[in-house]
């Protein structure tokens, strides 16, 4: 029965990156472009969401600061997802939804670039930190999953993981985050 199950479990990840392998890359390069474009423009990089989506904000966030395979100069990127009187002072006073919105409001500028990542697409503080900075013509990114919810029409290019488990939607991201990153420090570290 476990060997079962983990074998199944193993089959709908390789279902997912089969599919991920089938889509037309572009929008992944185009995010890639757009990551080296703002870091070699001087502009900052603000990555947020929720639960294991924080967890991959703060994951890239160390891979652009740190380095993924390449030592090169460290590059500005902030998770807005790791600063606990942050969060709970936003989330006490103006509601959790706010949490994501109010910080992009207080480091977001034009040239920067803020990147939200929601499986569903419906998390409402990660809807509202994105449609602000869409208001504003700061540039947006989405990461979702499934049918994209109502992130898409809030980003500038947003990655549809192409599944609908929460857990291979998450796979794929961590995927393509690798990739970003990948193609991140190849186009700056050849310049």
């Amino acid at each position: 029965m476990k060997r079962d199950y983990f074998e199944d479990i193993l089959r709908r990840q390789q279902e997912a990156h089969t599919q991920l392998c089938e889509m037309d890359p572009s929008i992944i390069l185009d995010i890639g472009d757009k990551f080296a474009t703002t870091i070699r423009e001087g502009g900052k990089i603000l990555l947020f969401g929720n639960g294991g989506s924080a967890a991959d904000a703060q994951h890239v966030a160390a891979e652009l600061m740190g380095r993924f395979t390449r030592e090169r100069p460290a590059w500005p990127a902030i998770a807005l997802t790791t600063d606990t009187s942050t969060l709970t002072a936003i989330g006490n006073d103006y509601g959790f939804e706010q949490t994501f919105a109010r910080q992009v409001q207080a480091l977001a500028r034009p040239g920067d670039l803020v990147v939200g990542i929601s499986t569903s697409g419906g998390s409402p503080n990660v809807l509202r930190a994105l449609q602000w900075a869409h208001d504003h013509d700061i540039f947006t990114i989405g990461f979702t999953g499934r049918d994209g919810g109502l992130m898409p029409p809030l980003c500038d290019l947003c990655f549809i993981a192409p599944c609908e488990e929460t857990a291979r939607i998450q796979e794929l991201h961590l995927a393509v985050w690798h990739a970003v990153c990948d193609l991140v420090e190849r186009a700056l570290t050849a310049d």
